[in-house]
């Protein structure tokens, strides 16, 4: 899967579940380890969760598996890395942190 049409993927499953504060950064020139890390907010712990969940889902769907996710036990932050997008979704709380 290329690069866009990851990112496009996992934009559309954080706003299929109502994220909110959705932005991108394209952090090609300073890491080698991604391209781009997208950021978002959930309203509560379950909603942090269900919109992690929701990405993995749809990349998995699209034959892309995930790297690894990371703290969705806490519920206030989760990391899904999809290689080229890594993914962050937290509480607001937690976001402007």
């Amino acid at each position: 899967m290329q690069t866009d049409e990851l990112l496009t993927l996992v934009n559309n499953a954080l706003e299929e579940l109502k994220a909110k504060d959705i932005v991108h950064i394209d952090v090609r020139e300073q890491t080698s380890i991604t391209d781009y890390m997208m950021i978002a907010s959930g309203t509560s712990s379950r909603h942090v969760a269900a919109l992690s969940d929701n990405v993995v889902e749809k990349a998995k769907e699209a034959g892309s598996k995930p790297l690894g996710v990371e703290g969705k036990a806490g519920g206030e932050w989760v990391l899904v890395d999809l290689g080229d997008v890594v993914g962050h979704i937290m509480q607001p709380a937690t976001r402007q942190f």
